[in-house]
């Protein structure tokens, strides 16, 4: 397993996610919102939409109120995880499949559109690929998918991990905390630069990958399905 997915294995590790992640994501509701309309371009009436990475609940939460015509497959490697967005979405659950894994248990239906968000920054190279890989043989031509994670701007994480780590940090300025945050993360995820996420998109057949959010470390990118 994955050493990155540990700490989201307990559930009393977990219990403050809902809580915690907008404050320490610049924009997260807006990240929800853009990403939202961003599958729907491509997916403007009733859609199936498919969430990698979706414990927590919160993209969910989000997109079903916005979008009360679209229904949900989210996977997720936690059950941890998977009950908070069992609680999250219990008022749309009717529209919401929930399955414990990675991608490859998702159905090889041929979904309208997907997203993965705050989640791929875990995963080496290799398996980012194969990962989008998976997400595009279950994706109609055409559909969008939407991205959203850590990155390395210039190739060197460190100033802009220091950066989202003093905004995470809600109980005051200090610039040692801050960059001890953003070593350990630097140690921990294998993260890319942006130039090189983009790359990865294409090699994995999604064409015209396009940036649309940047916030301190975080990057986010739109791409459509190829034929």
């Amino acid at each position: 397993m994955n050493d990155n997915l540990i700490p989201f294995l307990n559930p009393d590790a977990v219990s403050t996610y809902g809580q915690e992640t907008p404050r320490r994501v610049p924009g997260l509701a807006d990240l929800h919102r853009m990403t939202q309309l961003l599958l729907a371009e491509q997916a403007p009436g009733p859609a199936h939409v498919l969430v990698v990475g979706a414990g927590g609940g919160l993209e969910l939460k989000a997109f079903a109120e916005a979008r009360p015509d679209w229904r949900f497959t989210g996977v997720d490697p936690s059950p941890a995880m998977l009950d908070l967005a069992r609680r999250a979405t219990l008022a749309c659950a009717e529209r919401v499949q929930l399955l414990a894994g990675t991608v490859d248990e998702a159905p090889l239906a041929l979904f309208d559109g997907a997203t993965c968000l705050l989640t791929l920054h875990f995963l080496d190279r290799d398996e980012r690929l194969r990962t989008l890989r998976e997400i595009r043989r279950r994706l109609k031509p055409g559909a969008a998918l939407v991205i959203a994670h850590h990155t390395a701007p210039g190739g060197d994480a460190g100033l802009w991990l220091t950066r989202s780590a003093a905004f995470a940090d809600h109980s005051g300025s200090d610039p040692t905390k801050a960059r001890g945050a953003a070593r350990a993360m630097a140690d921990r995820l294998p993260l890319l630069a942006p130039d090189a996420e983009e790359e990865l998109l294409r090699q994995a057949g999604f064409e015209n990958p396009a940036l649309f959010y940047a916030a301190f470390s975080f990057r986010g990118w739109v791409a459509t399905c190829g034929k």
